[in-house]
C-alpha cells in the first residue's frame, strides 16, 4: 500500500511550528520564553505546555550569556545530553555522570539516588554553569539542597523532572526555594528527557533561524 504523506524535511518543521503556533496559548510567556515553549511542544505534542511553564528570573538570557562564555551544560541523564544537538553548541562541554565511577558507593554514602550522587559530583563545577534535570526528581531536590546550604550557584537551572513520585513537588521546590538563580520548570507530573533537552537546545540562534 502507497501512503500519501509530507516527505520535505524542511515543510514537515514549517507545518509542525505552524501548528504549534495556531494550537499553543503563547500570549502569557514572555518573549524569550516562547521560543522555548514551541522547541518543548515539538520534542512532547502537547500544546498545552505553556499553562505549566513556571519560572523566576530571565533563564533565557542567563543561559544563552553563560554558553556564550563557555559554560559547561550539566545533565542529570544520559538521554538528556544525548538530545541535545551537539552541533547546536560546538564549543560547549556537555556532562553527564551517571555512569562516573565511584558513583554507586557515593550514593550509598549520601544515602541517596545515584542521579543526586551524580549531581553531588557536579560540586567543583556547578558555578556559572547551565544545570539541566531532565529526569530525576531526587536530582533537582539535591540540587536545591545544595545550593540553599551554600554551595555554588549555576547560571540558570532547567528543571523537568518527571512522573508520579516526587516529580511535582521537586518542581514546587524549585520555584518556591528563590535560590537566587534564573530557573525554568514545568509544574506538574510533566516532564522528561526530551523536553528537557528541548529546551536547551531552543537557546541555540541556530535552533532560533529553524535550521534543524
Amino acid at each position: 500500500m502507497a501512503f500519501v504523506y509530507e516527505r520535505d524535511p524542511q515543510a514537515i518543521y514549517r507545518q509542525s511550528y505552524a501548528t504549534i503556533e495556531a494550537e499553543a496559548d503563547l500570549a502569557a510567556l514572555p518573549q524569550t520564553l516562547r521560543p522555548v515553549a514551541i522547541r518543548m511542544i515539538h520534542a512532547c505534542g502537547m500544546t498545552d505546555l505553556p499553562g505549566n511553564m513556571a519560572w523566576r528570573g530571565d533563564p533565557i538570557g542567563a543561559a544563552r550569556q553563560a554558553l556564550a562564555a563557555g559554560a559547561t551544560i550539566l545533565c542529570d541523564a544520559q538521554m538528556v545530553a544525548s538530545g541535545i544537538i551537539k552541533r547546536f553548541f560546538p564549543s560547549t562541554d556537555i556532562r553527564c555522570d551517571i555512569n562516573a565511577p565511584g558513583l554507586a558507593d557515593l550514593a550509598v554514602k549520601l544515602g541517596t539516588t545515584r542521579s543526586a550522587a551524580a549531581v553531588e559530583m557536579w560540586r567543583d563545577v556547578l558555578a556559572g554553569s547551565v544545570a539541566v534535570i531532565g529526569n530525576a526528581p531526587t536530582a533537582l531536590f539535591h540540587l536545591i539542597e545544595m545550593i540553599e546550604s551554600g554551595g555554588p550557584k549555576p547560571a540558570a537551572i532547567f528543571g523537568f523532572p518527571v512522573g508520579f513520585v516526587g516529580a511535582a513537588e521537586s518542581k514546587d521546590a524549585l520555584i518556591a526555594a528563590d535560590l537566587g538563580v534564573p530557573c525554568l520548570t514545568l509544574s506538574g507530573r510533566r516532564g522528561g528527557s526530551a523536553i528537557a533537552a528541548a529546551a536547551i537546545n531552543a537557546l541555540s540562534s541556530e535552533e532560533l533561524r529553524g535550521n534543524l
